[in-house]
């Protein structure tokens, strides 16, 4: 064989190894691209709780505009072939390069996943002044819990490096400028961190929501701060189910972590006294219990505790003292408003993230006793439908 045969042969050869990396990836999207075509679709992942994209309109006008374009590139990522694996992938991946919490979630120690601290430009100052403003308008007391989050709390699980939880700061400012508008504050710093070093899980490892033995320690500061005596431990039955897993397990792609337990605590001499109105719009359901046992049967099972997410719930228990107490909240009291009920005859939650009517006019129809604002500190600090309460 000649010198130039020779050569062009190992020239073509070292082409073609050259050229194999990019047919095997253009191999790999066409295939790719035949299982998403051809797969089935669904509407709901249970892994991240959530309604995956729908499928973008095809009209001239949404392919001209652009937003076509945008649907199709959220509805590809939604339904993207094994999505759940690469989510999980990604998730793993960046762990084991040092990128812990990439997703908005630290994996820690002792099985929790914890959510990043919120940005240091957040809304504590609008939010402030909004309930300041409020209570220009009322005559009625105003109260406020604020749950410290799980970070600052459970900090000895969190991984080396990870980003400073200002929870001191940001609670130490809201209480002292609601204490000088006139709105009573219940710290819960001291009495969590006493409760967590007694061994008290207060928090769910994957959920960012308070355990019900978490939830039954805010209670008692609620209960002091309103002058209300708390109900005893002794009075609750408590059921434990398996097989909870939370939103921030569905938000950090770990899919191998453990799943939690949840605590139903009923008290037996109030199930035959409590009565449940949920309100959203023009729709309303009713229920004589303050546990919606249907969401056990769910992977995020919390909505057990008063169905979840809704505009506008009252709560009446015929053999509480008489009393009406107005809860401005997040999903926080879903799990520390059936405690309250034995407290008072009538409970009113209003989560302004879809209640858009005037709370003023809610006051005058309900007449309230009390008015209590109750919400975790990183919801609290990012919340914008706040600006709604005036």
């Amino acid at each position: 064989m000649g010198y130039q045969a020779k050569r062009y042969k190992e020239t073509s050869g070292g082409s073609r190894l050259r050229a194999l990396p990019a047919a095997v990836f253009l191999a790999f999207i066409f295939l790719m691209a035949l299982i998403f075509l051809f797969s089935k679709k669904t509407d709901y992942s249970s892994n991240e709780k959530r309604f995956l994209e729908e499928f973008p309109e095809t009209t001239l006008e949404e392919i001209s505009s652009g937003r076509f374009g945008e649907g199709f590139e959220r509805y590809f990522a939604d339904h993207f072939p094994s999505r759940n694996l690469w989510v999980g992938i990604n998730a793993y991946y960046s762990l084991l390069t040092g990128n812990n919490g990439a997703s908005g979630v630290y994996r820690c120690s002792g099985g929790y996943l914890i959510n990043t601290p919120v940005s240091q430009k957040n809304r504590l100052s609008a939010n402030v002044e909004t309930i300041l403003e409020f209570r220009e308008k009322t005559d009625l007391p105003l109260y406020a819990v604020l749950i410290p989050s799980t970070g600052y709390i459970v900090s000895d699980v969190l991984p080396a490096g990870h980003e400073p939880y200002r929870d001191d700061r940001y609670l130490s400012e809201i209480s002292e400028r609601l204490a000088h508008g006139g709105v009573s504050f219940a710290d819960l710093r001291e009495p969590f961190k006493a409760a967590y070093g007694s061994k008290t899980q207060l928090y769910y490892r994957t959920d960012h929501h308070l355990t019900t033995a978490g939830a039954y320690e805010a209670y008692l500061a609620a209960a002091a701060l309103l002058g209300k005596d708390p109900v005893p431990k002794s009075a609750f039955k408590t059921d434990t189910y398996y097989g909870f897993y939370g939103t921030t397990y569905s938000t950090s792609g770990f899919w191998l972590t453990e799943p939690d337990s949840i605590d139903v605590w009923r008290d037996p001499a109030s199930d035959s006294s409590v009565h449940i109105r949920i309100t959203d719009g023009n729709t309303t359901k009713e229920a004589d219990s303050l546990f919606f046992y249907d969401h056990l049967r769910e992977d995020d099972k919390y909505p057990v505790f008063i169905d979840g997410n809704h505009a506008l719930t009252e709560i009446t228990n015929e053999r509480a003292p008489e009393g009406t107490l107005l809860m401005i909240k997040d999903s926080f009291s879903h799990a520390i408003a059936p405690f309250l009920a034995e407290n008072y005859r009538k409970i009113i939650l209003v989560d302004l993230r879809y209640y858009k009517a005037s709370v003023s006019e809610l006051c005058e129809q309900k007449k309230p006793d009390q008015i209590l604002f109750l919400y975790g500190i990183d919801n609290f600090l990012t919340d914008s439908d706040l600006a709604w309460l005036n």
